[in-house]
């Protein structure tokens, strides 16, 4: 007989991956038990892929907690959490599903340990389709979570990208029982635009050098502030090669926002920095104070503050509608969505 306390149903809303990523993260959260049924319904292929399964394992494993069900393209699964202590965490994907999505599991779970959180994830990958690349996480994400209080820190060993993967990572968290709420309503003055453009084992193609001068000369077109992308020749990884490129900028308002692009066969080293510049410039036109991703990433940290949290976002995307659903839910918070000139007005309120 299970002890439920928590439904949810899985095939609501967006119908994938990030319903079960928060389900568990709030279950943590709460400490309260969770019935989670149509995993991922909504995607070709539903149930737990080995990232989503990893992501669950690795969650289960930072709060002690009871899990059945938890296999390959299992649809339905039971979570009994318990104490999130902290300590050393070990988690192992085995293939180049997305380590940022594992965090994404996580991050929130840390915040309520009672020591620092040291997990070290293998096997993966860093930057990868559909998701987040890891120096996103490093430059855009975290940096943001710190002015809510919450510091973790991550550091990359290896570089990991599809098919094979086998990327590396360590992240360093300090538990935060008590985050700030995030208030970004202006916009401001833009004060830096950087980056940082990686390849792994394709320097001799000089890939990185590449992306960034593509994206350094469409921004400069664009908006005519001086670019500053670092270049980073990476020999991590000799089983898998790749690239990809994040860019960032940061206002006297306080708004940090990005964008990212991945490297892909056939798929020039200038598409790819074009890319990410280009998003970049729709989130500086837009005089957005989050992008279009973070805006869903900060909704489970702006739903665990005291207070009223709000920022401003271009465009309100699927995961963002599905995470503040969840939240509402599992939380008991409420947000409000209001649009005015152009931009919506994501709010937490009291």
């Amino acid at each position: 007989m299970h002890r439920i306390l928590v439904e949810v149903d899985g095939s609501q809303k967006s119908g994938s991956g990030t319903i079960l990523r928060l389900a568990f993260a709030f279950a943590a959260i709460t400490g309260q038990s969770l019935h989670i049924f149509n995993i991922r319904q909504n995607r070709p292929e539903p149930g737990l892929k080995p990232q989503h399964l990893e992501a669950v394992l690795t969650a289960a494993r930072l709060c002690n907690g009871r899990l059945e069900g938890a296999r390959l393209n299992s649809r339905e699964l039971w979570f009994t959490p318990g104490r999130v202590k902290g300590g050393l965490i070990e988690a192992e994907i085995g293939t180049a599903g997305s380590i940022p999505m594992l965090l994404m599991t996580v991050l929130p779970i840390c915040t309520m340990a009672e020591n620092t959180v040291h997990l070290h994830v293998s096997k993966g990958g860093t930057d990868v389709a559909h998701s987040p690349t890891i120096n996103y996480m490093r430059f855009v994400f975290l940096p943001t979570l710190k002015h809510m209080g919450f510091d973790a820190v991550l550091d990359v060993k290896k570089y990991g990208y599809y098919p094979k993967g086998m990327g590396e990572v360590t992240l360093t968290a300090e538990p935060c029982k008590n985050l700030q709420p995030v208030r970004l309503e202006r916009f401001g003055r833009i004060t830096s635009i950087k980056g940082v453009s990686v390849c792994t084992f394709l320097a001799d193609r000089k890939v990185a050098e590449r992306q960034a001068n593509a994206a350094a000369e469409y921004l400069k077109q664009k908006v005519g502030s001086p670019v500053d992308i670092r270049v980073l020749n990476d020999y991590s990884n000799p089983l898998q090669k790749g690239s990809s490129v994040v860019l960032w900028f940061q206002t006297d308002a306080g708004a940090l926002l990005g964008a990212d692009a991945i490297g892909e066969l056939r798929k020039s080293s200038e598409i790819v920095g074009r890319e990410a510049a280009e998003k970049l410039v729709k989130e500086i036109s837009a005089k957005s104070t989050v992008d279009v991703h973070l805006a869903d990433m900060l909704v489970p940290y702006a739903a665990m503050t005291n207070g009223k949290s709000s920022y401003q976002v271009r465009a309100v995307s699927e995961h963002l509608e599905t995470n503040i659903w969840l939240a509402e839910q599992l939380l008991s918070v409420h947000f409000n969505l209001t649009w005015s000139n152009g931009l919506c007005r994501v709010e937490k309120v009291d």
